[in-house]
């Protein structure tokens, strides 16, 4: 069995593929639904690789630390990211300031780190 940060990990993967697909028929049916596509996209970008970083550190494929590191960076930066477009696009007002560009660096940070992930040796 994987251990628990794993596992919602797993739950959290699965998650922003369901609101990617979710956000992307909704995007289908409003007449300026760029924000709330871009969201979609991203949620569904990332939700195979947040599958993926998950199972590898549960399995010891990859070194559990900067693999669960990189996938709450990714989680992070999912949340501020895509919050603040669907919010634009649906509530016209902002989650808060800065909140899409900070949630755009965590997501390079958690890229920055499942690339640290798969280069440092799992332990034996």
């Amino acid at each position: 069995m994987l251990p628990l940060p794993e596992r919602l990990l797993l739950a959290l993967g699965a998650l922003a593929g369901l609101l990617g697909v979710a956000l992307a028929a909704a995007a289908a049916h409003l007449t300026n639904g760029g924000n709330l596509q871009t969201a979609a996209q991203f949620l569904l970008f990332h939700a195979g690789p947040l599958l993926a970083l998950a199972g590898l550190a549960g399995s010891g494929r990859l070194r559990a630390g900067p693999a669960r590191l990189a996938a709450l960076a990714l989680v992070l930066g999912l949340a501020l990211f895509c919050g603040d477009l669907s919010l634009r696009a649906l509530a016209q007002v902002p989650l808060f300031p800065m909140a899409a560009p900070g949630g755009g660096i965590l997501l390079m940070l958690g890229w920055g780190l499942a690339a640290v992930a798969a280069l440092w040796p799992p332990r034996s």
